[in-house]
């Protein structure tokens, strides 16, 4: 991202109030930089993760992404703000139609939503330019490789269900596929047709200082 773009986002990260996507009664610790239950066994991710992970992507408004896992509608604004278009998959209809309202009333209307399996991708608007995964995985599912766009970019946690690495995947302009791990994190499993499961377990070496 551009200087300038950084700016804004560290700006909007501190000014984002996330007690805004939280209704149940952990909403006043929505200021603690922790992860926080949101209901139907999901969690809302610590503000500086997110911000992280935003980071990571390389977002302009020139690009088209793809989110596996809406979740509470957080991380959402944040690709919202910044992107161009933005596309996100929650298995769970009450979280979906939730962060649908919770976003509307902020007034974005760059984000498209789709009730499933978000291990699919959304294989209809593809190919993506970034690809952000809020769920855990064992490996990285073929079909997101398969919708990420030449030259784009997937962040996804890879690992254990007790304990993942965050991994920067990019894609290079020969469809040939780079990994790199950033930090270990925690994250809820991804489920569905191409989700977590410990026999499909990848360990990646620990990065090289």
């Amino acid at each position: 991202m551009k200087t300038e773009d950084k700016r804004r986002l560290y700006e909007f990260y501190k000014n984002l109030d996330r007690s805004f996507f939280i209704d149940n009664e952990y909403k006043s610790y929505a200021h603690l930089d922790n992860a926080l239950p949101i209901g139907y066994g999901q969690t809302i991710s610590q503000p500086s993760l997110v911000y992280e992970m935003t980071l990571l992507l390389d977002l302009d408004k020139d690009l088209k992404v793809l989110e596996i896992g809406t979740g509470s509608g957080y991380q959402t604004a944040f690709l919202a703000e910044f992107a161009g278009t933005v596309y996100t998959v929650e298995r769970i209809k009450e979280l979906s139609v939730k962060a649908k309202q919770r976003l509307d009333a902020l007034g974005y209307n760059n984000v498209f939503y789709k009730i499933g399996d978000g291990s699919k991708g959304w294989p209809e608007y593809q190919p993506y330019d970034r690809i952000i995964v809020t769920a855990a995985a064992a490996r990285i599912p073929d079909p997101l490789i398969e919708q990420l766009k030449p030259n784009g970019k997937m962040i996804i946690p890879i690992g254990s269900s007790g304990m993942q690495n965050l991994m920067l995947i990019e894609k290079n302009e020969n469809g040939e596929i780079e990994t790199k791990p950033i930090l270990p994190v925690l994250f809820v499993e991804l489920k569905g047709d191409y989700g977590w499961s410990k026999d499909n377990i990848i360990e990646f070496p620990e990065e090289q200082g």
